[in-house]
């Protein structure tokens, strides 16, 4: 087995390109795991993780319990709504507090950008970032990316497009870099409010035209409007986002080829992608899910074999 080049994944411009291919030959095993009957190993029975999420999150959270279930790791879950966090107990405290019951791995869910690094440099447990505020969220942009090349083999020129709020989202800017890490261009489109400024520096193509993206991209992935991160008006109405941004079917049979459709979800359907192009043949986002927990167990596994025992 290959080790990785960091000690914690805090964010996918820290790994290389060698690092990516080795989370993914994990994955490729750990896959054929979960569609097993038996969908178990023994491999981490005497590793504990402890799930700290100071953000709301059903699907990340279950992926992550779930991944590290099935390498029979034991599994402690935090949430920051139920906890001394709200009588103001800080975030070094609370860890410390958690790792004082003999937890070695952390996977950190937080609203604020660069939690993760920090709380790298304070304890000795190894940390997973599962999205730090509006920067980084490496397990989505892995299983991504996982997903898309399950589907069209080597990403090496590939042509991906990420559409809707570029602003907000930690999935863009993860999936951005490893798309490209990969070889992938990569194309951002949405309203001109809700793209960065200074986008154009990451090497990315911009657009403020679906059609245009749709007709330049082999991919596309569609994000949702992070309303609750907003603290302005960046459109109109959910109704003027959709009619000018919302992937459709008439919208897709237009194009004339094969595209492929990603979400990384939760899905608003009928505001950025209606429920026929989500469930369609052309959409990918159960393999998503799907191989969220593969990559999952692929990363807790790699980060854990260099946990001294």
């Amino acid at each position: 087995m290959n080790n990785l080049s960091v000690p914690h994944l805090l964010g996918i411009q820290d790994l290389n390109l060698s690092d990516i291919q080795t989370i993914f030959k994990t994955a490729d095993a750990f896959k054929e795991v979960i569609n097993r009957p038996i969908k178990k190993v023994p491999s981490l029975r005497d590793i504990t993780l402890a799930n700290v999420f100071f953000e709301n999150s059903t699907r990340t959270r279950l992926s992550f319990e779930l991944a590290a279930k099935r390498l029979s790791a034991e599994v402690v879950n935090f949430s920051a709504s139920n906890s001394s966090v709200k009588k103001g107990e800080t975030l070094i405290d609370t860890v410390n507090n958690i790792l004082a019951m003999k937890v070695d791995m952390v996977v950190l869910r937080h609203e604020s950008p660069g939690a993760a690094l920090f709380l790298s440099q304070h304890t000795s447990a190894k940390i997973i970032n599962a999205g730090d505020g509006t920067h980084e969220h490496p397990t989505q942009a892995l299983l991504d990316a996982y997903s898309l090349g399950e589907k069209l083999g080597s990403l090496e020129g590939k042509k991906v497009a990420i559409v809707g709020d570029i602003l907000h989202s930690r999935v863009a800017l993860s999936n951005i870099h490893c798309l490209q890490k990969l070889g992938a261009e990569v194309m951002v489109c949405g309203p001109s409010t809700l793209i960065p400024k200074h986008i154009s520096l990451l090497n990315v193509r911009v657009s403020h035209n679906l059609r245009e993206a749709l007709l330049w991209s082999d991919a596309v992935n569609m994000l949702r409007i992070q309303l609750e991160r907003q603290e302005a008006e960046y459109f109109p109405s959910l109704r003027d986002y959709s009619l000018n941004f919302g992937l459709t079917q008439s919208l897709l049979d237009s194009l004339d080829k094969e595209l492929v459709i990603m979400h990384p979800g939760p899905i608003n359907r009928g505001v950025e992608i209606t429920s026929e192009v989500a469930d369609g043949s052309h959409s990918i986002i159960l393999n998503q899910v799907e191989n969220g927990v593969a990559i999952r167990m692929a990363v807790i596994y790699l980060l854990a074999s260099t946990i001294e025992r």
